[in-house]
């Protein structure tokens, strides 16, 4: 019965790392979509946001119906609560890539994004994507170390975030306001995306030590360490 038990957990976890490289490539897909104007691309992963959207119903369900069965105390009960938090965290990067997908879809045969930001939404796109591949290799290595240098690689997309808002409130911008609402948009879809991994990696932090990600010094560099 208990190897039966600690297999349903395995499960979990192997659920968990499906939805975090679904939602990876989701967003890949999505920004690929937005960039070139390709619609059947972009309502490819608007359709695809089902499968991880059944995939967080379908732990939830596994995950109560463990609390009910089993009772699981300390480390399990850990395990179990955290994995239901990591699932809603990824569901919603899931829905983050569908909205960029869907606005995409919505300025179809037009262009969302100016030619001079081309550059910098490709990049949020990419580093979205990482940081995702990231936070599921942190899932399935339970590596301290790595769920805490997200935090730090977090700092790269909110570097591109400011970027965008200095072009929006730049007094040679000449895209229009539709075009300005659809940047803001987007910028804030990659940036709660990334937010969305961070919280992802923070929670097997927790998973693991007890403690929350916050409460534990995060490595640092050899000149930082050395200062």
């Amino acid at each position: 019965m208990r190897d039966a038990y600690h297999e349903e957990l395995d499960s979990i976890g192997e659920g968990l790392v499906e939805m975090a490289r679904l939602v990876g490539s989701a967003i890949g897909r999505a920004t690929t979509a937005m960039l070139d104007s390709d619609l059947k691309l972009a309502e490819s992963v608007i359709a695809a946001d089902q499968k991880v959207d059944d995939l967080q119903h379908d732990l939830e369900a596994r995950a109560i119906a463990l609390l009910a069965r089993q009772q699981p105390v300390a480390t399990d009960l850990r395990i179990v609560v955290t994995s239901l938090r990591m699932s809603a965290d990824l569901e919603r990067s899931g829905d983050l890539a569908q909205h960029v997908a869907k606005l995409a879809r919505l300025r179809f045969p037009e262009s969302v994004v100016p030619n001079d930001l081309h550059a910098t939404i490709l990049e949020m796109g990419q580093l979205a994507q990482r940081l995702m591949a990231k936070a599921a290799e942190v899932i399935i290595t339970k590596d301290i170390d790595l769920a805490l240098q997200l935090e730090q690689d977090d700092d790269e997309m909110d570097q591109l975030h400011r970027t965008l808002f200095q072009h929006l409130m730049d007094d040679r911008w000449k895209h229009g306001i539709e075009t300005a609402v659809d940047v803001t948009l987007l910028g804030r879809y990659y940036e709660r995306f990334a937010d969305h991994a961070v919280s992802v990696a923070k929670r097997v932090v927790y998973l693991v030590t007890g403690e929350h990600a916050d409460e534990i010094q995060a490595p640092t560099g050899p000149e930082v360490a050395g200062a």
